[in-house]
């Protein structure tokens, strides 16, 4: 790999049972996973009335009572991530105007606006709302928007600054559209990555009338349950992630610690259905194909693959197919897991959080388990490393996400003597 190699060399994560990249990387190995019964609300009366919520302080994680005031909670992960993975990378001196944010993110600042809105409107029973209840930022949380912004205003970034939402791929996509700034000049030091705090009554209610979620709500630990014979839907989960990424040539250049490199990503979407995925897998197939062909790897190369898993029937079964097709008879060897059933699923961050456990896997030759993974599906027979983490030497990660709309992307990662 060449100088103009776009690396790795920061990573923060807050994420359910670990707030801060230790922490995370512990949980992910321990096949323990982080879910529960909800607490932000009573969920008594949803179809899933459990999930992966983080115990996150936003004073204790060095938040101001102002800045906690001014950002949602998806915002807060993101900010408090982002210094973690800055200090991490050494602080990269870049100017401001070379200085450039990717942010993945699904749906918004769901919960600050629903919490707003029920002080403002009585619990939701006045037509006529008094703006006098609300919070003064209450504009900030209609606005996507925010989340980048609040990013750049916290380090300084003057460069392009985005917010990228294509559902369940954000994060991927995010650190896509970051790794183009790099290679075609825009910017030296990008900040990229994901965040979402969807765990608000809504969101839930929405997973749960598609009867995407599990309803093993007597056991919360054994909910999400990927590529098992016996799951029965996701887990929804928050969190985020985020990464320093700037080139081979200037993280050398300063000595900077390089946990990997990002030489290969591909989107595609089935024009198919909302939330309907094609059985063969093809798009995403397709998605790992263009991946592997940019990096300039064979489907011989990939060591892991960091699987979307998130628990339903017809995606595990899709995601399957996708990877068979994609890597042919060497789809049976490759170890391949899903954090999902440890940490959740937190939809537009949840890439960015595979993302990180693709970049320790590599500094650390270990892979994380599939935790509740005990009854086999005929349709789900790969290696999909069940209940315990395993040593394994790996040089390249593969990481997919689907999402809804028919989003499929794939992201390789690889240990700079690949």
């Amino acid at each position: 790999m060449d100088g103009r190699t776009v690396v790795v060399t920061g990573i923060g994560v807050v994420a359910p049972g670990g707030l801060d990249r230790e922490a995370f990387w512990e949980r992910i190995t321990s096949g323990v996973p982080a879910t529960r019964r909800i607490t932000f609300f009573d969920p008594e009366g949803f179809r899933c009335q459990v999930a992966a919520e983080c115990d996150f302080d936003p004073r204790a994680a060095g938040l101001t009572a102002q800045e906690v005031r001014r950002m949602d909670r998806a915002a807060q992960l993101a900010v408090v991530a982002t210094r973690e993975a800055l200090q991490d990378a050494g602080h990269p001196a870049a100017g401001p105007e070379r200085t450039a944010v990717s942010v993945g993110n699904a749906v918004g600042c769901t919960m600050g606006l629903e919490q707003e809105y029920t002080v403002v409107s009585d619990g939701g029973r006045k037509w006529i709302v008094d703006y006098e209840y609300a919070v003064p930022e209450l504009y900030d949380y209609f606005a996507p928007s925010s989340l980048a912004r609040e990013i750049a205003w916290d380090c300084g970034a003057e460069g392009p600054v985005a917010v990228v939402s294509s559902g369940c791929t954000s994060g991927i996509d995010a650190l896509g559209y970051a790794v183009g700034l790099i290679a075609e000049g825009a910017a030296d030091v990008v900040l990229a990555g994901g965040t979402d705090a969807p765990l608000s009554p809504i969101t839930v209610a929405c997973f749960d009338a598609i009867k995407a979620t599990s309803t093993y709500n007597d056991r919360p630990q054994e909910a999400c349950r990927p590529f098992d014979g016996e799951r029965r839907g996701l887990v929804l989960g928050e969190g985020a992630a985020m990464f320093v990424l700037e080139s081979a040539e200037r993280a050398r250049r300063r000595g900077a610690r390089i946990y990997c490199a990002i030489p290969g990503y591909a989107t595609r979407a089935n024009g198919f259905h909302m939330t309907g995925l094609k059985p063969d897998g093809r798009e995403m197939a397709e998605a790992i194909r263009i991946a592997l062909d940019q990096a300039r790897l064979a489907p011989d190369r990939v060591d892991y693959v960091n699987a979307h898993g998130s628990g339903t029937k017809q995606n595990d079964r899709h995601e399957t197919a996708a990877v068979k097709r994609a890597l042919g008879s060497r789809a049976y060897e490759i170890p391949m897991s899903s954090i999902k059933s440890m940490v959740g699923h937190s939809l537009g961050a949840i890439g960015a959080i595979e993302a990180a456990a693709c970049a320790l896997a590599i500094q650390r030759n270990v892979v994380p388990p599939t935790a509740n993974l005990h009854t086999k599906d005929p349709e789900c027979d790969l290696d999909y490393v069940p209940v315990t983490a395993r040593e394994h030497r790996t040089d390249v990660a593969l990481s997919v996400g689907s999402g809804f709309g028919g989003f499929q992307s794939a992201v390789v990662f690889a240990g700079m003597a690949s």
